[in-house]
């Protein structure tokens, strides 16, 4: 076996990542839009005081934020990579599925058809129409497994007709629903309580649970869909299931956060270069990586935009959109 491979290298990675993310959300906790000691910040995790407003602003904003946060980058990373050995293409996103669209679309509508304001009321909105795209997807992609590139291109169809759709609904609301709709869509951590982040984490890990149940399926389609026949897997319920822990991961985060683009993509490339392609490496190694990405970009966006701040999906697009040139080009001289 390589060496760079071992069990006991992508074990010993993943503890050192482990320690970085705990350092990454340390910093979020004590980092934020308004100036509070690092001693107070201490006091209101030990010491909650309920009397005292600074207290309130660290455990019912930035501690929540910083647990979605976390919750969101797992998602995000294991969707990427299960939508990549879905597909075979090293280039897929979990918006491909049109699970973005379909939040999108169903958080607009919210907003301007029903008057819904608040994140905690229209995320499950968002989430349902997540999951009605990501179905009608796999119906107009085939589910017979056996065709990745129809499942890519109903996905790039219907995600453009929900987002000129959003449009139109946008353009034609009132300044109110877009000044709301705007602040979504962006891509944000900001405001979201414990309210949204429960039923977000119930949701994302039984997303990973059923990714993690599926790796050694993902690696066998790896090696095409006939071998994977022959080796007793099942194409169909194979797509059903991964296309099922997609919606959960993409359509959960997206709800909460918004559409966070690059993440999916990014993070199961960086961790192919510890872990392999084995899924039952690759998958914890791509929640890590993009968990890392993910707190790193929200913390840096305080920094940069203080007193104000930059939002995540702002942050992800600049450092990502790089990465991701890097990597259509390096997928091309792979193909010549």
């Amino acid at each position: 076996m390589n060496q760079l491979f071992s069990p006991d290298f992508r074990r010993s990675g993943l503890l050192w990542g482990m320690l970085l993310l705990v350092l990454l959300t340390i910093c979020s906790m004590f980092i934020g839009t308004r100036a509070i000691s690092p001693a107070t910040t201490w006091q209101a995790l030990v010491h909650f005081d309920p009397r005292n407003s600074e207290h309130l602003l660290v455990h019912y904003l930035r501690v929540p934020r910083t647990l979605l946060g976390l919750v969101v980058g797992v998602a995000l990373g294991a969707a990427g990579a299960v939508m990549q050995a879905l597909t075979r293409n090293p280039l897929a996103d979990p918006g491909l599925l049109g699970v973005n669209a379909g939040a999108t679309l169903a958080s607009v509508m919210a907003i301007a058809f029903l008057g819904l304001s608040d994140i905690n009321q229209y995320i499950w909105f968002a989430l349902g129409g997540a999951a009605l795209t990501g179905g009608a997807v796999c119906a107009l992609g085939g589910l017979r497994g056996n065709n990745p590139v129809r499942m890519v291109l109903a996905g790039a169809a219907l995600s453009i007709v929900m987002l000129a759709l959003t449009q139109l609904i946008t353009v034609n609301s009132d300044e109110a629903v877009f000044d709301q709709f705007r602040h979504w869509v962006v891509g944000s951590l900001q405001g979201r309580g414990y309210v949204v982040l429960l039923p977000v984490s119930l949701l994302v890990l039984t997303g990973v649970v059923l990714a993690l149940i599926l790796a050694t399926a993902l690696d066998t389609l790896a090696l095409g869909l006939d071998l994977g026949k022959s080796l007793g897997v099942n194409p169909l319920r194979i797509w059903l299931l991964a296309a099922l822990s997609i919606v959960l991961l993409a359509g959960s985060a997206t709800a909460a956060a918004g559409p966070i683009g690059f993440i999916g993509l990014t993070a199961p490339h960086f961790a192919r270069a510890f872990s392999g392609a084995d899924h039952r490496w690759l998958l914890p190694w791509a929640m890590l990586i993009s968990a890392i990405l993910v707190m790193a970009a929200d913390t840096l966006g305080r920094l940069v935009g203080y007193p104000g701040e930059v939002s995540v999906g702002i942050m992800v697009a600049l450092l990502g959109g790089p990465v991701f040139i890097w990597l259509v080009r390096r997928w091309k001289r792979v193909q010549a």
